[in-house]
């Protein structure tokens, strides 16, 4: 029997397995019902002689992503069963997944951070990182997309293409990630394999390559037919309890004739269609083949396959189901066909470095005993613990303790690590999320060089653009509340616990009210609020009181109007005067927080660097707080028509002055409240959608489209956020708990008269 603890006996244990070798270890988990797991290295499984994989064309680094319970986890929880790494499978259902080690994500049965596991398959090392499906937490998708090599879109095949499936599908064009399409829950009795095809050619816009298709459907779906190779797959499950280990493989006979002659048109298909976007598989077609696509290899296709999808012409799909273990190793066998190496992507950072180390700070966690831990994606040399690495956007340098390999929420110490892995480290204690580090502000100064001699960047031997890796795009958020400690002591812990978060979670802003003093909690949706409040109190021990949620509104203004302002101080025996004279108008685009904008007149254009610098910081500082009710102002271009600086004024000056002029050019250009509006849909049935739809109606929504999803309706709409409180418990009660919807922000509108008027009164304590 197994300790119920982790005590000296279990550390004993575990040690000795550790200390034998980079082991394929199964963690401890706990499932949400208590119920204890423990499972060492198997006796039948070979361990890993090494974490670190000899060759970098057998390494691929995948990401998983889709929708919210579309069966991410799910598949990601097979892929370590089959691949040895485990020795049960894990549940979402049961709270006992490796991916999902938070407290809080078995809780919920959802996924909130992104978790790294690492596994071999046939001779390939695979890392893999299992992404969240919901849009409160869309920020980890970007940045672990930002740094993997290619992707895995799952979809539930009886949905098809999904809200949050679009938004991360334009995540992965953006980083340029190639991806492969998997068609999760055949088994379920609305399954429709030809409408999630059709919908992933309409709704995201790629060229679907069926490369299998399924035998049978719901309840009947026992297996597949694989196009490429000619053969027919079956899981012959024997009990509920079978794991999907062993299958039937068998070559299409003739004897099976409507099968075999479905395979053959849908192979002859998927060959016209590859040859379509290949001029070498075409060329090849023309020469060896002819119209014969019966003989061609299996070999040849595959290549030309593994070419499109490189290419991003073309989007293999795949089928099966995950929780019933069906067609997870084919679409292992996928992954490592056609989803690319870390040697072909990203070349130009490995000519440039050369043997030199260029990694990405890509996501921040906090340990108690070790302190931040920092992921890290290398792109070239080599990391070793114990030395001092440099950080270009920083420009610091700082000495990294130990190196790990992610495991979930277990990690194996290593002497190194190269390039095309992800690493975690000990240690950094400056590094954020979005930081290029370097092995020494040398070796980024040679690589500035080369790509310089390349014409890949400009002529200023300062200049360092290239060779600094992009960061990651971090939404602006739009729920905001206060949050205070339980006691004036526990202040202090308080700080240190959201700056913590912070570290780990980019999209999560804090700041402080000028006015109150209030600490003010700023996310991107109520869960988003609701799991910071949880982890506050669970893994810092304090009982924070949360204020009401409030919706993160926007001011623009209506009119042109020029302003001019005079500051005359003086601070000790200098006199400091400043006239600044310029004008704000409104653009045409006021829909996201981007339009803003700076411009000077020709006279003005002269001015210093320096002075420039200055005029900038206090427009900048003035879109900051609107004249309505002090939300940031968007939609508002300036132009600065002239500024006079008497001798002696210092910069400090010029921008307060610049600020002030701002502040009252922007009152007296009237004030206009833009409220978020989010894209809402909902999945219900047809006997509840009138409910459903006057109910939207006094929530001034604006409905898009009502389209037929199998046996439901899925409804489109706009609806504005602040009317959208609680709305989960509303719609559970309209639908008897059987409707699901899911909310994206869109697009930034003005309030009419008669709201907006409601707001002000409102916000200001009137109503």
């Amino acid at each position: 029997m197994p300790p119920k603890s982790f005590g000296t006996y279990s550390k004993m244990i575990w040690g000795r397995h550790l200390l034998k070798a980079a082991i394929k270890i199964k963690p401890l988990r706990v499932s949400r019902h208590g119920k204890r797991h423990y499972s060492l290295p198997p006796d039948n499984v070979k361990p890993l002689r090494t974490v670190v994989h000899p060759d970098v064309s057998k390494i691929r680094n995948i990401g998983i992503m889709a929708h919210i319970d579309a069966g991410k986890t799910t598949t990601t929880e097979r892929m370590l069963y089959y691949s040895g790494y485990t020795r049960m499978l894990g549940d979402v259902d049961d709270g006992d997944t490796v991916t999902d080690f938070m407290v809080q994500e078995r809780e919920r049965g959802i996924t909130i951070q992104s978790a790294a596991v690492t596994f071999d398959w046939k001779k390939h090392r695979i890392n893999l990182i299992d992404t969240p499906g919901h849009v409160d937490f869309t920020l980890e998708v970007e940045r672990s997309l930002r740094v993997l090599d290619g992707a895995v879109a799952v979809f539930d095949a009886s949905a098809g293409v999904e809200a949050q499936t679009l938004t991360v599908w334009r995540q992965a064009e953006k980083h340029q990630v190639p991806c492969i399409c998997f068609l999760n829950k055949m088994d379920k009795p609305t399954a429709n394999f030809g409408f999630a095809v059709e919908s992933i050619k309409e709704k995201l816009k790629a060229t679907p390559l069926i490369l299998q298709i399924p035998v049978g459907s719901g309840k009947n779906f026992k297996g597949l037919i694989d196009l490429v190779n000619n053969q027919k797959m079956v899981w012959t499950a024997t009990s509920k309890e079978d794991d999907g280990r062993t299958y039937e493989t068998t070559a299409l006979s003739q004897s099976e004739c409507s099968e075999h002659l479905e395979a053959q048109e849908a192979r002859a298909a998927l060959i016209e269609q590859v040859a379509d976007l290949d001029d070498d598989f075409a060329e090849l077609l023309l020469t060896d083949f002819g119209d014969n696509f019966d003989s061609v290899p299996s070999s040849k296709l595959e290549d030309a396959l593994r070419r499109v999808t490189l290419a991003q012409k073309g989007v293999p799909v795949v089928c099966g189901s995950s929780l019933r273990n069906k067609g997870v190793q084919p679409l292992l066998d996928a992954i490592t066909a056609y989803l690319p190496a870390p040697n072909e992507r990203h070349s130009d950072l490995v000519r440039w470095y050369k043997e030199d180390l260029c990694a990405l700070a890509f996501k921040v966690l906090h340990d108690k005993q070790r302190g931040p831990l920092v992921f890290l994606r290398i792109y070239s040399g080599t990391l070793k613990p114990q030395t001092a690495v440099h950080n270009i956007n920083r420009n610091n340098t700082e000495r990294m303790s130990r190196l790990l390999v992610p495991f979930a929420d277990q990690h194996i110490e290593i002497p190194s690590l190269t390039a095309g892995n992800i690493a975690l480290t000990v240690g950094l204690k400056q590094t954020v999320t979005g930081d290029t580090i370097v092995s020494s502000k040398a070796s980024a100064a040679a690589a500035a060089r080369r790509a310089r001699s390349e014409g890949r960047m400009g002529t200023n031997p300062g200049d360092q653009g290239s060779v600094i890796l992009s960061g990651v795009e971090v939404p602006e958020p739009v729920f905001f509340c206060s949050i205070e400690p339980p006691t004036m002591a526990k202040q202090a812990d308080l700080e240190n616990a959201l700056a913590c978060l912070q570290r780990e979670d980019p999209s999560l802003k804090v700041r402080v009210d000028a006015d109150s003093g209030q600490t003010i909690l700023c996310g991107m949706g109520e869960l988003h609020i609701e799991i910071i409040h949880d982890r506050i109190r669970r893994e810092y021990g304090i009982e924070t009181h949360l204020g009401p949620l409030q919706v993160a509104y926007r001011e623009t203004i209506l009119q042109r109007v020029s302003v001019t302002e005079t500051l005359d101080r003086t601070l000790g025996e200098r006199r400091h005067v400043v006239t600044v004279t310029l004008a704000v108008s409104p653009t045409e685009d006021i829909s996201t927080g981007s339009s803003l904008g700076i411009s000077f007149e020709e006279e003005v254009a002269q001015l210093s660097s320096e002075l420039r610098e200055a005029v900038e910081n206090g427009v900048q500082s003035a879109y900051l707080q609107g004249p309505l009710l002090g939300y940031p102002v968007q939609g508002v271009c300036t132009l600065i028509q002239s500024v006079n600086i008497e001798s002696g004024s210092s910069l400090a000056m010029v921008s307060a002055c610049v600020s002030r002029c701002m502040l009252k050019a922007l009152s007296q250009a009237g004030g206009q409240v833009l409220e978020p509006m989010m894209s809402l849909e909902v999945t219900v049935g047809e006997e509840h959608l009138s409910a459903i739809l006057s109910d939207l109606a006094q929530r001034r929504g604006t409905i898009r489209d009502i389209q037929n999803r199998q046996s439901d309706k899925l409804l489109l709409a706009t609806v504005p956020l602040a009317e959208l409180m609680g709305y989960s418990t509303v719609l559970r009660t309209l639908s008897s708990g059987n409707a699901t919807f899911t909310l994206q922000l869109d697009t930034y509108e003005s309030m009419n008269p008669q709201d907006q008027s409601v707001l002000l009164k409102r916000l200001a304590g009137l109503v």
